[in-house]
């Protein structure tokens, strides 16, 4: 049995996720998800509300009960600058660090392993990726103004534009880590995506569409895509969408890799995190354009 702590928003989950089925298909084996995490997470005075989110796709979970929890003891959360690996009750516990560096050793990990980190690379689970692709098909048929677009979307050369604001601009230590990916790479990443492809029509996601409209000049047909309630069904659209401007966000991130297309351009941030102490570099999947 694998079990994967998830934590974080819809981006996060679907990376905590697939580190944890590459892990579970390896070893023919049970994957289970623990979301012990969410309960603490769920007040109006967290820096950002969050709830599971992926039930939006067919996969079929399997949760971590609290006997399989004791049978872990998980020792209380402390960030290590070293992968913090340790064997409890016979399960072998991977901790990322705080720098989030790639760690290949956790493609090692045995059966009965316990998983606590973001795992935010493809190389963690790039071996098993039909399984994936099959977990994170959206179950539900598309229907109103998101099939509308989905038409508009496969008539167009439409290329998916994400801007991420949100916590990341309202809460000053989050945003110490993380940053914001600046204008300039917008307006650098719209001309290198026009030099390459004729007739490009953007498709703008973001969680502050008010800011977007203001600031960010497009000389080409823009929708505004400001009418979801659910951050899934965004996605979803995004990786309808031909080519690909992303932010330094996982949710944008995962709504490029859906588009299984060979021939698709993805442009992605080449500053990641604006703490200089976190490793970013295997974020970005090789093929897709770093500026």
């Amino acid at each position: 049995m694998i079990i994967v702590r998830l934590w974080g928003g819809l981006g996060n989950q679907m990376f905590e996720y697939a580190a944890g089925k590459r892990l579970a298909v390896h070893h023919n084996t049970k994957l289970k998800l623990d979301l012990n995490w969410y309960s603490k997470h769920q007040s109006p005075d967290a820096p950002a509300v969050r709830w599971y989110e992926l039930d939006c796709f067919s996969l079929k979970p399997l949760f971590a009960t609290r006997a399989d929890l004791a049978r872990i003891n998980v020792p209380p959360h402390t960030w290590k600058r070293q992968l913090y690996r340790k064997l409890v009750h016979h399960v072998h516990l991977y901790r990322e660090s705080e720098t989030a560096d790639f760690y290949p050793e956790v493609l090692q990990a045995s059966n009965d392993s316990y998983l606590e980190g973001f795992w935010q690379s493809e190389d963690y689970f790039k071996d098993a990726e039909q399984s994936i692709r099959k977990d994170f098909t959206f179950k539900n048929h598309l229907n109103g103004k998101n099939l509308e677009l989905a038409q508009q979307i496969s008539k167009v050369n439409a290329v998916s534009l994400h801007v991420r604001r949100g916590d990341m601009a309202s809460n000053e230590e989050i945003n110490k880590m993380h940053g914001l990916a600046s204008l300039d790479y917008y307006k650098a990443a719209i001309k290198n995506i026009q030099t390459k492809v004729r007739s490009t029509e953007f498709f703008v996601f973001s969680d502050d569409p008010r800011w977007c409209k203001q600031n960010l000049k497009i000389n080409a047909p823009t929708v505004y895509v400001d009418h979801n309630k659910r951050g899934a069904d965004d996605m979803r659209l995004m990786s309808l969408c031909r080519h690909h401007i992303i932010a330094n966000s996982s949710f944008s991130w995962w709504g490029a890799w859906l588009n299984p297309s060979r021939d698709k351009l993805v442009i992605a941030p080449e500053r990641w995190f604006n703490d200089p102490k976190m490793n970013s570099q295997h974020i970005v999947p090789k093929g897709w354009i770093k500026l």
